[in-house]
């Protein structure tokens, strides 16, 4: 089998109002597709309640099985954010404030307007390194391969920027998709031919139904785009022998 490099990360999202449905979770959908962009395999997600030992036995066990781990979620001002300081116990590390952190927040509200509330945003586990927030500036923070940000989607996104150059990817996955207006039981044996022909492409399937009309989509992944490109065209021959018509794409 040709050799590729895979980076592998997880993300777990912390919060009480995930699993509650109160809130939306809107941060996995971005990472993924964030990640993939930059040749880091998004293996595994966990979404966890806001208790300390839920947070240090997760991100204990996860950061030891991936390259990298993204949290999200609990760094805020208030009674419940309680990751930073589990992070740190996770760690084995002092929780104590950083003074980088108080000097950002200081220089942005002004030392009058430094609330207790704020100074909260600055206790970390000793030795993190900031994750820089250009929108309500409240600093993420790193340890070791765990990156640790807000789980508001604007914040979080914004520390992604100041992320990326700490990354090192592998190769980067390509994808094509095509999909048919029958049920994906009747290309079961198509699947089977072309995924068995080409091992370094991966196949995925995924039933739809829409405007009163089943059909399927199928994702083709794979980090050499040759293989990738020959795979889609064998799937499309056989599947056009059987009489029908495939699209590209993913269905409107």
């Amino acid at each position: 089998m040709k050799n590729q490099t895979i980076v592998t990360a997880a993300v777990i999202l912390i919060g009480d109002e995930i699993l509650s449905g109160r809130t939306k979770d809107a941060n996995l959908n971005h990472l993924a597709l964030w990640l993939g962009e930059r040749g880091v395999s998004l293996r595994e997600a966990r979404v966890i309640p806001d208790e300390g030992d839920v947070i240090v036995r997760t991100v204990n066990e996860l950061r030891h099985s991936f390259d990298y781990v993204f949290t999200t979620g609990g760094i805020g001002p208030t009674h419940d954010d309680i990751t930073a300081e589990y992070i740190a116990r996770a760690f084995g590390v002092p929780f104590r404030q950083n003074p980088e952190a108080v000097k950002i927040m200081t220089d942005h509200y002004g030392k009058e307007n430094l609330t207790e509330a704020r100074l909260r945003m600055t206790m970390m586990p000793e030795g993190a390194t900031l994750i820089a927030n250009p929108v309500s500036r409240a600093p993420g923070f790193q340890m070791e391969n765990v990156f640790v940000m807000a789980g508001i989607p604007v914040v979080m996104q914004a520390m992604l920027k100041d992320i990326e150059p700490r990354l090192v990817g592998g190769d980067k996955m390509h994808t094509i998709t095509m999909h048919v207006y029958e049920g994906e039981s009747f290309f079961a044996q198509c699947l089977t031919e072309v995924n068995e022909a080409f091992e370094t492409v991966t196949i995925g399937s995924y039933p739809f139904h829409r405007n009163r009309t089943y059909g399927a989509s199928f994702v083709l992944r794979s980090a050499f785009p040759d293989d990738l490109a020959k795979a889609a065209a064998q799937l499309k021959d056989k599947i056009s022998l059987r009489g029908t018509k495939v699209y590209d794409g993913e269905p409107d």
